[in-house]
């Protein structure tokens, strides 16, 4: 019996009807041309495809998310199909398997009045994004998400299968948790739920005239706030094209996000200072379910073409500001988007069970993406930005280095992608 022959899910090869289908994923700019798609159902069959490779290349695909380079021959494990799901009130957890997306544990979780510390898309692959630390809507009330999880299943690059916990292997769970690469691929986690229900939060909309001085505003504003608030800014050129606001379409401007994990009341007063410290274009902040979180970021749900990387940032100076708008606003040689995510707070602190998400003594994350019509061009321009705030950054985050591996990953196995 052949290996392939092991596998219960379907196994394609190139030119099977459906090889490109399984192949494609929500990141376009990249393309996987394995020799083998495993389209695992579950655990055994993630070995089976381990097996087969035998020192060949691997890469793990959930949603497409994260995708960085693409598989030339070897095997893709996708687990798209992997969807087993046990939500645990009692513990207040989720059992979640390789393929799930963020949207089907929020939806679970709410029945039990919870929530996972998901993240800005619905959409993504949830133990992927783990995997890189996972920066959510709630980050800096509960810290990453990679603090909450409490037991892993992983194939391993051996081939056996292993249920790990920090009791029974800590250094291999630490490493699981913000490393990964060259682990073996993690079938599934149980990973912990918060009790919110209920947030404050949506968007505050500025003209792009007027972003200088929201940047400064933001900055201030941030200095002193309490942890239940979470907030970025997107700094975004809006294409003229169906689907965007009419207000927003054209026009380079703001998009101030705001997740408060507390009573409204506070909320507002909270934001007060930063509603008034410049003139807004659109104001969509009130109380809102946690399953609507998403509409806080209103995050792209089609594929599409991207690449991106950040600086993680120890204070946000007035000079680094100045160059996020110089180099990376509508004078940019590229369209870029860029967002700054405020930190701190849970995120600042270790976790009880240490795990290898590095840099929490930075302030502030600034992410940079653009659409890739050319990816040489994009590059050139982010890099341009990195070494300007090179005298302010401490690391780059895992989660958001987008067509830009981890690690070296030939011939090694990866942990899973969103």
């Amino acid at each position: 019996m052949t290996w392939t022959q092991q596998v219960q899910g379907p196994v394609f090869r190139p030119g099977d009807s459906e090889f490109d289908e399984e192949t494609s994923g929500f990141q376009t700019a990249y393309k996987h041309r394995p020799a083998y798609v495993v389209a695992a159902t579950g655990a055994d069959d993630v070995r089976a495809a381990l097996a087969g490779a035998d020192g060949l290349p691997v890469a793990v695909q959930a949603t497409g998310h994260g995708r960085t380079l693409p598989l030339d021959g070897g095997v893709l494990i996708s687990t798209r199909r992997m969807t087993g799901l046990r939500i645990d009130p009692g513990r207040r957890s989720a059992w979640i398997e390789a393929g799930v997306r963020w949207r089907q544990v929020i939806t679970a979780a709410a029945e039990h009045g919870l929530a996972p510390l998901s993240g800005s898309s619905p959409e993504v692959g949830a133990v992927g994004y783990i995997l890189g630390g996972g920066l959510g809507v709630l980050a800096r009330r509960y810290g990453y998400a990679a603090d909450h999880v409490s037991s892993i299943d992983l194939a391993a690059a051996d081939g056996s299968l292993r249920h790990v916990t920090a009791g029974d292997d800590p250094d291999l769970f630490r490493e699981l948790r913000g490393a990964g690469h060259g682990l073996g691929v993690v079938t599934a986690m149980e990973i912990g739920l918060v009790p919110v229900t209920r947030l404050y939060g949506g968007g505050l909309y500025v003209d792009g005239p007027h972003v200088p001085e929201l940047l400064e505003a933001y900055r201030d504003w941030t200095v002193d706030l309490p942890d239940e608030l979470t907030s970025s800014i997107a700094l975004i050129t809006y294409p003229d094209m169906a689907g965007v606001p009419e207000l927003l379409r054209g026009r380079y401007a703001a998009h101030v996000r705001i997740a408060f994990a507390g009573p409204t009341a506070q909320g507002e007063r909270l934001v007060a200072p930063l509603r008034a410290a410049v003139p807004l274009l659109r104001d969509t902040l009130g109380e809102l379910p946690f399953t609507q979180s998403a509409s806080i970021y209103n995050d792209p749900a089609w594929p599409h073409s991207y690449g991106g990387t950040n600086a993680m940032l120890r204070e946000l100076d007035p000079a680094a500001l100045r160059d996020i708008v110089e180099l990376a606003g509508p004078g940019a040689p590229v369209p870029c988007i860029v967002q700054l995510n405020h930190l701190g707070g849970a995120l600042a602190r270790p976790p009880v069970v240490p795990n290898a998400v590095g840099h929490r003594d930075a302030a502030y994350l600034v992410r940079v993406l653009s659409v890739l019509g050319d990816p040489a061009a994009a590059s050139r321009a982010h890099s341009r930005l990195l070494d300007a705030l090179a005298p302010w950054t401490v690391g780059r985050s895992r989660n958001f280095l987008f067509g830009q591996p981890w690690a070296d990953q030939a011939g090694a196995v990866v942990s899973g992608t969103a």
